[in-house]
């Protein structure tokens, strides 16, 4: 079984940032956040991250419905 992508790594791919900009993000150093994508992150750290991404998703699928709207919008008149 393939083990799963750490959250560090796979929060950076998705956001298309670096180690730095996620530690920055999250306030705390860049070596911190380096040491989590090569080892277990806290649990807090891993509440944080997740948060991230989901806000990032959240704003994604917000511009989609905002986009919608307009389209409609434009159709209705």
């Amino acid at each position: 079984m393939a083990e799963e992508e750490n959250v560090v790594k796979l929060t950076c791919k998705k956001l298309g940032i670096t180690q730095k900009e996620l530690a920055e993000r999250l306030g705390v150093s860049k070596p911190t956040v380096e040491r989590w994508a090569q080892d277990e992150v806290p649990a807090q750290a891993q509440n944080q991250v997740e948060l991230l991404l989901e806000n990032h998703q959240l704003k994604k699928e917000l511009e989609e419905l905002k986009s919608a709207i307009k389209t409609i919008a434009k159709h209705a008149q």
